[in-house]
């Protein structure tokens, strides 16, 4: 038996678990662990770190659907083959964070819905909170499966630039959302929306400057930009057919998911 902690993760993933050894699981050095995550179409191995003879650490993949998975811990040594010692269930559910993202993905045109996150602003979160909010619902956005003419303007591409308008960009600037707007900015419609007016005359880049967020206004004004550092210990994925990659810099841990 091992224990995993916790024992559900949201679908985007990227949040660590913790993998408790029984006594007769703490083994020498040359071992190395894997975890396989089995769901109903697709399942995902991830190596893991030591953190002492008696537990292990990885990151928990991105999932395909809210459902309980099988997992079985693999232990490998040079030599011999490949064992299975332990496996548990975990599951997989859908969040606030990934709500969030659902609803601002859908609501990218949508004037009412852009006016009522307006309103959200006047109760300022405080600081940790906004950190915490920028990084689950920018993951989430990043695993949503956004449709091919997905636009950060909404689909209505007819409406020219100078008609005054709120914009998701705007969302995430006054809010302080670092990465939320770093992702934006790589979509469609992204470097558009900056220019935008909304109607007290403010865009984006203008917000930014106004309340004082120095890092944001960089991101979206300097030319060579680079990834905010608070990123850059997230997983990247690089994808190749069926198959797609992660490595999760911060814990160094490998990631592989394929088609069931």
């Amino acid at each position: 038996v091992m224990k995993l902690n916790p024992q559900q993760a949201p679908l985007y993933g990227d949040s660590v678990i913790t993998v408790q050894l029984t006594e007769e699981d703490k083994v020498e050095d040359d071992v190395v662990f894997y975890l396989v995550f089995t769901g109903s179409t697709v399942q995902h191995c991830t190596s893991t770190r030591k953190i002492n003879p008696g537990s292990l650490e990885t990151i928990s993949p991105g999932h395909d659907c809210c459902e309980t998975v099988k997992v079985a811990l693999c232990a490998s040594r040079e030599g011999h083959p490949v064992l299975v010692v332990a496996e548990e269930t975990f599951q997989f559910v859908q969040d606030e964070a990934y709500d969030a993202a659902q609803f601002l993905a859908t609501c990218a045109g949508n004037q009412q819905a852009l006016n009522f996150t307006r309103f959200l602003d006047r109760s300022r979160p405080p600081a940790a909170d906004v950190d915490f909010l920028d990084e689950k619902v920018a993951l989430a956005f990043r695993h949503l499966k956004l449709p091919a003419e997905w636009n950060v303007l909404g689909a209505d591409q007819s409406l020219t630039e100078n008609i005054p308008r709120e914009t998701l960009m705007h969302f995430a600037v006054r809010l302080g959302l670092l990465r939320l707007t770093w992702f934006l900015l790589q979509q469609p419609g992204g470097r558009g929306a900056l220019s935008i007016h909304n109607n007290e005359g403010a865009t984006p880049v203008s917000l930014a400057l106004e309340r004082g967020y120095q890092k944001l206004h960089k991101l979206l004004t300097e030319e060579e930009a680079r990834e905010p550092d608070s990123w850059s210990t997230l997983s990247h994925t690089v994808h190749s057919g069926d198959y797609s990659v992660k490595h999760h810099r911060g814990l160094d841990v490998y990631m592989l998911t394929a088609e069931a």
